[in-house]
């Protein structure tokens, strides 16, 4: 007997859609113009919610944030990585910021309290045109906790 697979519509990515936006820096807005081919990559750390244990099983603490990091690979062949380089030598808080995805699907990723925590060329051999810049921040989880009595 043959299994029915029912077709589901897939999508689509845009690859020229992924950025992120700095609202006291704009300067500093990354498009795709500005991107390596490994583009923006976005890691989200720690549990969502602890289990904490008892003597008889589990009691849930849902987190009120998790740290959100984005990687960014700029090329160092544009002055737009040295604006990077220079916000560094000032300043390395950038405050709120916010990441959109390469899916119209997935709705935007909205951080606070960003900071730059690694920048660089890397390899400075004629070969390499990127300059890694890692982003972190507070991305607010659980929401709902602030509207319980």
């Amino acid at each position: 007997m043959p299994i029915f697979t029912p077709q589901v519509a897939l999508g689509t990515l845009n690859r020229a859609r992924g950025t992120v936006l700095f609202p006291d820096f704009p300067e500093l807005n990354i498009t795709a113009p500005f991107l390596g081919t490994e583009g923006i990559n976005v890691t989200l750390d720690g549990p969502v919610t602890d289990n904490l244990d008892t003597m008889t099983g589990l009691v849930p603490s849902p987190a009120i944030y998790q740290r959100i990091t984005v990687e960014v690979e700029l090329l160092k062949s544009q002055s737009f990585s040295d604006l990077w380089k220079q916000q560094i030598e000032l300043l390395s808080y950038l405050g709120n910021f916010t990441v959109i995805t390469d899916a119209d699907t997935l709705s935007n990723y909205e951080a606070s309290n960003g900071s730059i925590i690694q920048a660089g060329p890397g390899r400075i051999n004629g070969k390499s045109v990127q300059f890694m810049v890692s982003i972190q921040g507070a991305y607010s989880i659980n929401a709902a906790l602030f509207n319980q009595a």
